[in-house]
């Protein structure tokens, strides 16, 4: 089932046993993923009938059944199962989905204010009650805000002025703007990477751990000239999308900041080309793509190599539920994501919001991911164009 969360879709897969166990999971199809569901609906008939505590058999099963086109969506409609049933184990069993393997390593959650600014000044008419993001004056607020409220890091994008005097989010490589399809660097975009990056840094202060998301928007020269930039900003990390890792490994081996990547890639097959490359400081592994027992697996495999992983998590409740516990289960962990800025009724779409003390996340209590969806809720705002 999925609803109307302002400029996206949330969806929410739910099985339920012969028993009457209901498990959940939560998946996206707004970016990139169209058609999810029906792929999720191709894959049901497979699982029907199975024991759902056997989660490795299954999901074995449908990798089988899918392995002539791995990966993309066929991963993430098993990954989508996948994690609805841990839910249901979890639940069977009366633990936490970490306690089905070797328990929790920590139980409250690091985590880094995402998208801080960006929905700001893309989505001011979707946010109620908070300021919009028309200069780099307001983005030096937003960072007093951010560290007010007690959060340790935030990752922004590159932000540039517009024409009706607010703030556009520079975007060629989602086709969006100017730059599409070349993909070069210019001095005013790399000059607005740098402001967008300083607003926040002057804002936010020395502590506060600030990072800047380019995603797929730049070629590696772009990229590093960059880099280059934002030298004096002190980033906790460049985070960069590429599927080619000799070119990550060139982006790190000329920075001087930390380098983090990963987000679209599925399984451990793509992760691993990037860890013999040396490619990546901090590996972003998405849980809601991957399923949260590949996720460790892919997790394990960076430790080999010593490096740390960070959940990519921009969607609702139960993904943040779901990747707290990720994060919760392995050692070799750096900081998590999560989006603080949202549509008002976003906490209203499962049993309760998930709480953040002093910038960490406390692990929702009960078995299984430890939180409910509010069906009602999610199908009182059916998704909309």
């Amino acid at each position: 089932m999925s609803c109307d969360t302002g400029w996206r879709i949330f969806s929410f897969l739910k099985i339920t046993t012969a028993d009457g166990i209901v498990g959940w999971s939560e998946y996206n199809e707004s970016f990139g993923s169209a058609g999810l569901t029906q792929v999720i609906e191709a894959l049901a008939p497979l699982v029907i009938g199975m024991d759902p505590r056997r989660i490795e058999l299954i999901t074995r099963t449908l990798h089988a059944k899918t392995v002539q086109s791995r990966g993309g969506l066929n991963r993430q409609a098993i990954a989508a199962i996948e994690n609805a049933l841990l839910d249901i184990k979890g639940k069977a069993l009366g633990v936490p989905v970490c306690d089905l393997l070797g328990g929790a390593v920590r139980d409250r959650i690091p985590v880094y204010w995402s998208h801080c600014g960006s929905y700001r000044a893309r989505f001011p008419e979707a946010l109620t009650g908070v300021p919009q993001v028309r200069s780099y004056d307001d983005l030096s607020r937003l960072g007093e805000e951010v560290r007010r409220r007690g959060f340790h890091a935030l990752k922004t994008n590159t932000l540039l002025p517009d024409e009706k005097g607010g703030m556009r989010s520079h975007r060629p490589g989602f086709g969006f703007g100017t730059g599409y399809p070349e993909l070069n660097w210019n001095p005013q975009v790399v000059r607005g990477a740098h402001d967008t990056a300083m607003a926040l840094r002057q804002g936010a202060g020395p502590d506060v751990g600030v990072m800047l998301d380019v995603n797929f928007h730049f070629k590696t020269e772009g990229v590093i000239r960059i880099a280059e930039a934002l030298a004096p900003v002190g980033l906790a990390w460049l985070e960069v999308d590429t599927h080619d890792a000799p070119s990550l490994a060139l982006i790190r081996h000329a920075a001087s900041c930390p380098v983090a990547s990963g987000e679209t890639l599925c399984e451990r097959r793509d992760f691993k080309p990037f860890f013999e490359s040396y490619a990546m400081d901090v590996a972003i592994v998405d849980v809601v793509w991957n399923g949260w027992w590949e996720s460790l697996k892919i997790a394990a495999m960076a430790d080999v190599y010593e490096v740390n992983v960070a959940p990519h998590n921009f969607y609702g409740h139960l993904a943040s539920a779901m990747s707290a516990y990720f994060c919760a289960a392995i050692p070799n962990f750096r900081i998590m994501e999560t989006d603080i800025d949202s549509v008002a009724w976003r906490d209203d779409l499962v049993s309760a919001p998930l709480v953040i003390e002093n910038g960490e996340m406390l692990l929702p209590a009960g078995p299984g991911w430890g939180i409910e969806v509010d069906e009602a809720a999610v199908r009182a705002r059916p998704p909309t164009g």
